[in-house]
């Protein structure tokens, strides 16, 4: 049986890390790796472990729950398909002795699941210290991987996520079950109608090829690491088919808004953004911000940051829901958190 990953108690936290441990030591066995050390990283849609070897450097071995091999084995073919077609070092499958990209992994009591091995993007992570040419490129490297994708033959067995409507609504009943943890009722309000409005604009636009298509899902400045002035991307657990809004929209939730402007003109140096795609991008920051609360609201160790970052939220979501541009300007907040 494979058990989907829930992180709402202490405790199974503890749990599922002691299973992937448990798992992470019998996958390495399939491997041609002559490892000398293996310590973990972090939990979060899957557990990922850093592997350091005695002379082919370190590698990230993650422990799959809740996915299908398929899926697994499709976004490694869509990272090779990239490392192929731009100048970016990106994560690359590596394979297990029989040639497969992923390796099936059976522990007591009937739980099972999958691990995969990635090859170490070697770069710094920089949350807050980035110079002008870096945000630049990232918009840059947005845009690389977009036009990639416009141009990726998708296979019949190809299988991935889609992240729009459906998506979110499901990231609302999720939030909907935990969102006391840390908002009120009032606050929460809020969120839905932002919500109701979200969904109203994504709903409007069409899937066209120059709007639509396989996208990173996550690139947000966590998933970012940099050589020098070079954004490298990283974790692809969560690409899959969805607008190249939601993409941009989670890479500049995290910036202040005079970088946001420098990530668009990185990004529109190669690519243009047409018709009224500020609201568009709007809404989309909106999606990504809601669905990360939706994310973390179960898991216990994020209840204290998720109830710090509220007064700037509601903020977002005030303008929002009035109509007041946001993305580039300023956000003052109030002591009452208006």
């Amino acid at each position: 049986m494979i058990h989907l990953i829930k992180l709402d108690s202490e405790e199974e936290i503890k749990k599922i890390i002691a299973h992937s441990k448990q798992a992470a030591l019998r996958a390495l066995q399939s491997y041609d790796l002559e490892w000398k050390q293996i310590r973990y990283n972090q939990l979060s849609d899957t557990c990922t472990f850093v592997i350091e070897t005695a002379n082919e450097g370190l590698f990230l071995l993650r422990i799959h729950t809740g996915i299908s091999r398929e899926e697994i084995n499709s976004e490694i073919d869509w990272l090779d398909a990239l490392s192929e077609k731009i100048d970016v070092m990106i994560p690359k499958g590596i394979k297990d002795r029989n040639g497969s990209k992923t390796v099936k992994v059976d522990l007591e009591n009937g739980y099972s699941c999958y691990a995969s091995l990635m090859c170490w993007v070697e770069g710094e992570q920089l949350t807050g210290n980035l110079t002008e040419d870096q945000i630049y490129n990232e918009g840059i490297l947005l845009a690389k991987l977009h036009q990639v994708s416009q141009e990726f033959e998708i296979s019949a067995n190809f299988v991935r996520p889609v992240w729009g409507e459906q998506s979110f609504r499901r990231a609302m009943s999720r939030l909907a079950h935990y969102y006391d943890r840390f908002l009120t009722e009032d606050e929460f309000q809020l969120y839905q109608l932002a919500a109701e409005k979200v969904l109203s604009s994504i709903g409007k636009l069409t899937m066209d090829k120059e709007m639509y298509g396989l996208i990173h899902g996550d690139l947000h400045q966590g998933n970012i690491v940099f050589h020098k002035e070079n954004p490298r991307p990283i974790d692809f657990g969560r690409c899959g088919f969805g607008y190249f809004f939601y993409d941009i929209a989670h890479t500049l939730l995290g910036l202040y808004p005079k970088q946001r402007e420098v990530v668009l003109k990185g990004y529109t140096r190669t690519r243009k953004l047409e018709g009224d795609w500020l609201s568009v991008l709007e809404s989309f920051t909106v999606m990504v911000m809601i669905e990360n609360y939706a994310h973390h609201a179960p898991d216990p160790r994020e209840t204290e940051g998720l109830k710090e970052e509220q007064p700037y939220a509601q903020a977002i979501i005030k303008k929002y829901l009035i109509d007041a541009p946001f993305l580039f300007h300023p956000i003052e907040i109030k002591e009452n958190g208006s």
